[in-house]
């Protein structure tokens, strides 16, 4: 096979490794069999529960839609992998909260290497046990006292589903991290885009239905933004600030090494898709509470956070303070200034103009700043333009299918295909030490 070395890998390339090399044509088939086992156990019902009877009183649950969102359709199957990868995520939300808060979590992780990733990795995964059986119980609770869903309501049947919707969470926890391992891309982020994607046949299935009644152009001014929003994500996903910054002249024995020039990323949409998802999680609090309280005031709030309210407006200003205040609140999780210049000035590099040390803070800062807010409003449009087009042309084929959606598939989508492409050039590598 001639390559061109040095040089991205070509998709003729990659396809041609993925089909001749027996490592990575190995960690392929790993990692479709192991989702295909995920989406398999999803179907796998959980026994004493009355399924028609659990689709008439829970559809229209706010909460329940956007946690079967999340699970591929597994809350509103009742099945054993129902709570999926969910717990596992929100263990990890809240490690990377903790650890900005707690000095002795941040050491671990900086200070102690391998090690102390592993020891993290493993709090993650006790957490993710603790908030499985948190959300399982209060399902399983939900479940037994409503009326006609469960066959045999008792203690029984809450022990029973609490131990089976916690062993499957378990499990397909197990399965993401084997695929990170021994597959390709990132477990927990596959089997999320695996979710969605089990969502694109009911939203082909909407675009055919409204095609069938003669409304052809909706459906083509649909997909067509539909369309736009991925080439927009691509852009900005991949879209980073590069600030200059060169290394000191420095002598060695007696060679002197002349200044060197690189420059400093800073990605536009640090957060990625968390911005979207805590608003969207704050979006239905409100919902949550007015059923539990039954209070009119949160009631009357709650029916303004949709986007086919009367008052619209108030639904997008609210979800846009959300993402700007989760994307601000997430970028000074992932990005420290301080540390940055701090690692600049230990590795001798400097940005040109400007003073190492505090000046060099309040610069990556300011530029920080900028960037977050810009990814901010990219987020709020990817969020609006689905909903403000389907509100417009009088149609309904996203269904829910549109900004977190999107993101998700296209980051994960760009990541596994970088990894592949990483795989592909060590081979090139491997190759030229062989010649």
């Amino acid at each position: 096979m001639v390559v061109s070395r040095g040089k991205t890998p070509s998709a003729q390339e990659t396809f041609m490794q993925m089909a001749q090399a027996a490592g990575l044509r190995g960690r392929v088939f790993i990692t479709l069999g192991l989702l295909i086992l995920v989406r398999l156990g999803i179907r796998l019902p959980v026994p004493g529960i009355n399924r028609a009877a659990f689709t008439s009183t829970f559809a229209g649950n706010p909460v329940f839609g956007f946690l079967d969102f999340f699970s591929g359709g597994g809350f509103s199957a009742l099945g054993i992998f129902a709570l999926g990868i969910i717990p596992f995520i929100n263990a990890s939300i809240i490690l990377q909260l903790l650890t900005a808060a707690l000095p002795s979590l941040e050491r671990l992780q900086k200070d102690e290497g391998e090690a102390g990733r592993r020891k993290i990795s493993q709090i993650t995964r006790y957490v993710a046990l603790g908030w499985a059986i948190i959300q399982s119980t209060g399902f399983a609770i939900l479940i037994n006292g409503a009326e006609g869903v469960v066959f045999n309501p008792g203690i029984v049947f809450i022990v029973q589903m609490v131990v089976a919707l916690t062993a499957g969470s378990m499990f397909v926890m197990w399965v993401g991290e084997l695929i990170t391992e021994r597959g390709v891309g990132n477990g927990a982020s596959l089997l999320i885009f695996l979710s969605i994607v089990s969502g694109l046949p009911s939203t082909l299935g909407n675009a055919l239905q409204i095609a069938e009644q003669g409304e052809v152009s909706k459906v083509i001014i649909l997909i067509s933004v539909f369309i736009l929003m991925i080439v927009g994500i691509v852009f900005v996903q991949e879209g980073t600030r590069r600030i200059p910054i060169v290394y000191a002249r420095r002598q060695v024995g007696r060679r002197t090494y002349q200044e060197q020039k690189s420059y400093l990323p800073l990605r536009l949409n640090s957060g990625g898709v968390m911005p979207i998802i805590f608003a969207s999680a704050m979006l239905i609090l409100p919902g949550t509470l007015a059923g539990l309280t039954n209070n009119q005031t949160i009631i009357e709030f709650a029916s303004y956070l949709s986007p086919t309210s009367s008052l619209p407006w108030v639904y997008v200003i609210f979800y846009l303070s959300m993402i700007v205040f989760f994307s601000y609140f997430y970028a000074s999780l992932v990005v420290n200034p301080i540390d940055m210049s701090q690692n600049l000035k230990k590795m001798g590099a400097s940005i040109p103009g400007i003073r190492p040390g505090r000046a060099t803070t309040e610069y990556v800062e300011k530029v920080l700043n900028r960037l977050t807010l810009l990814g901010a409003f990219f987020l709020g449009a990817v969020v609006l333009v689905p909903v403000a087009a389907e509100r417009v042309v009088g149609g309904g084929i996203f269904s829910g299918f549109g900004a977190t959606s999107l993101l998700i598939l296209v980051g994960v989508a760009i990541d596994t295909a970088k990894q592949i492409q990483t795989y592909v050039i060590s081979q090139r590598y491997e190759g030229m030490v062989k010649q």
